[in-house]
């Protein structure tokens, strides 16, 4: 229960604390390069503060770029996105799932560069977080990627570095969605 509480402390500041400015800019190092993030704590205020939850404690340093979803690689998926994924950490240091903030609610879409959370279930959220490679309305509320039709959570755009996203996608195995080895996440630091 204390921790509970505790959780909801740390998030309501951390809220309150992102409100307070318009936009908030991320890097995120990689073994191949840099990608200049921003995100925007107006329009999606429980999806920053939880992603900023994470680069501050610095659970993402050294995680990595685990995934790619390419044209090539969904055989059994009918609607088809291109992504690359990333951000797992281990389980134990998680903090609790946020609220799914949809893209109906914030006004954000899945458009090229698009940064956002990734989930299974609605309310789900944690670590996980994609970046979209060309345009993904599927991935907007309503879309038919996801069989709820809740979509995911936008919250930020890369501003600098999109070939850099790119070059991660290009590095997929054939037939896998899956890198061995994984791309490295060195850091996700704020913008000071």
């Amino acid at each position: 229960m204390k921790r509970v509480f505790m959780t909801a402390i740390v998030m309501l500041f951390a809220i309150l604390s992102t409100l307070a400015q318009k936009k908030e800019v991320c890097y995120i190092n990689t073994s191949l390069g840099k990608i200049t993030v921003e995100l925007y704590p107006e329009k999606a205020p429980v999806t920053v503060a939880n992603f900023l939850k994470y680069v501050d404690a610095r659970l993402y340093d050294n995680s990595s770029f685990f995934r790619a979803v390419t044209l090539n690689n969904q055989p059994k998926d009918s609607i088809k996105i291109e992504v690359i994924q990333g951000g797992e950490i281990d389980s134990t240091k998680t903090f609790a799932p946020i609220q799914l903030e949809t893209t109906k609610q914030t006004g954000l879409t899945h458009k090229n560069g698009t940064l956002s959370m990734a989930r299974d279930k609605p309310d789900s959220a944690t670590t996980n977080f994609f970046i979209c490679i060309n345009n993904q309305p599927s991935l907007d509320y309503g879309g038919k990627r996801n069989k709820d039709g809740q979509g995911f959570a936008a919250f930020g755009k890369v501003v600098k570095g999109m070939e850099i996203v790119k070059k991660i996608q290009q590095l997929h195995p054939e037939q896998e969605q899956y890198f061995k080895p994984e791309i490295q996440i060195i850091s996700i630091t704020r913008k000071k």
